[in-house]
């Protein structure tokens, strides 16, 4: 029987998740339909930008992302203290971006009508910040908000009605390091894989072209979650790999991966694989079938023997990968 969604996102565990959402069949996202010859294309592009909207209002940052011709990729970052942190205004700004909330809170966000609230009514306004604070990083909620409205949109133009994916969004939560980079690597080379890319700068609507058009500017995408170096003291909040080893270790896993290009990647070439201790099988392995070799969790073996301990799981599927792959264990 599949696990529970809030047993499948923990926070006390990760704050990362790969998620993935997968549209009905014969039905299409993006694309080209063979049959009919009609282009889906442009809809790359509402996915895009909708999750990056999304992302600066929840309480959840996007560290990687791909969307593919039938189904989208994503490795997603909760940040709940930040969420914790916001005032009840900032709180229910955020969510009126989105809904339309209560009369009590329009009228509490009305500067003319804020002082008309008695007590009880400002207590209920207090309480209904609550329930959309927790909402606002909650990783249900941010992906519901997202296929929802592609759903919409795409009903819409194809004039149908009916359901658009295949049911609710599919997850793995990524317990580690190497469980992070080897996902955001997996997602970024989604096309290169899929053969509609050849190489990760060519790769359209993806994380990892973004990354590269403003490292070419010594900058970072302001939407995306930013790398900010290797694990140290007072290390501020981002991704712990420094930009420039991430994003040769993806141009080199794509050329290992590429059947017409020859490509090897040593330790001297990717500090992030050194400093995690995968060696070049292993890596090449994950970023081509990471899906393929873990369920709903994804860590090297101490950290998986830790979430089955804390969770009292008699079986844990991907352990017998953690064990061959990630050997940093």
């Amino acid at each position: 029987m599949p696990r529970p969604r809030k047993k499948q996102v923990s926070l006390s565990d990760t704050p990362y998740y790969h998620c993935i959402s997968r549209c009905v069949r014969r039905a299409y996202l993006c694309g080209e339909d063979v049959v009919s010859g009609r282009s889906f294309e442009h809809r790359r592009q509402w996915v895009e930008d909708y999750l990056l909207k999304l992302a600066g209002i929840f309480s959840i940052d996007v560290c990687a992302f791909a969307v593919m011709s039938n189904h989208t990729h994503l490795v997603l970052h909760v940040n709940q203290q930040q969420a914790i942190s916001w005032s009840m205004d900032e709180v229910l700004q955020r969510w009126h971006r989105l809904h339309k909330g209560t009369l009590l809170t329009q009228r509490y966000l009305n500067p003319t009508l804020q002082s008309e609230l008695d007590a009880v009514q400002l207590q209920a306004v207090s309480d209904t910040a609550e329930i959309y604070r927790q909402r606002l990083f909650d990783l249900s909620w941010f992906m519901r908000h997202l296929n929802e409205y592609i759903a919409r949109e795409a009903n819409q133009e194809d004039q149908c009605t009916g359901r658009f994916w295949e049911g609710r969004f599919k997850s793995q939560a990524l317990l580690d390091e190497a469980a992070l980079a080897a996902c955001m690597a997996y997602v970024d080379l989604n096309p290169v894989r899929a053969k509609i890319a050849d190489k990760p700068e060519s790769s359209g609507h993806t994380s990892i072209k973004q990354r590269i058009k403003q490292a070419k500017q010594a900058k970072q995408p302001k939407a995306l979650y930013p790398f900010v170096g290797n694990p140290r003291n007072n290390m501020p909040k981002g991704l712990p790999f420094e930009l420039k080893d991430y994003l040769t270790l993806v141009d080199l896993t794509s050329r290992a991966i590429r059947q017409d290009k020859r490509g090897y990647i040593s330790a001297n070439l990717s500090p992030i694989l050194a400093r995690l201790n995968i060696d070049q099988s292993s890596w090449l392995t994950l970023t081509t079938g990471l899906e393929q070799q873990f369920g709903a969790v994804v860590g090297n073996c101490s950290s998986m023997l830790l979430y089955k301990s804390e969770h009292k799981q008699q079986r844990l599927h991907g352990m017998g990968a953690a064990k061959r792959l990630l050997n940093s264990a």
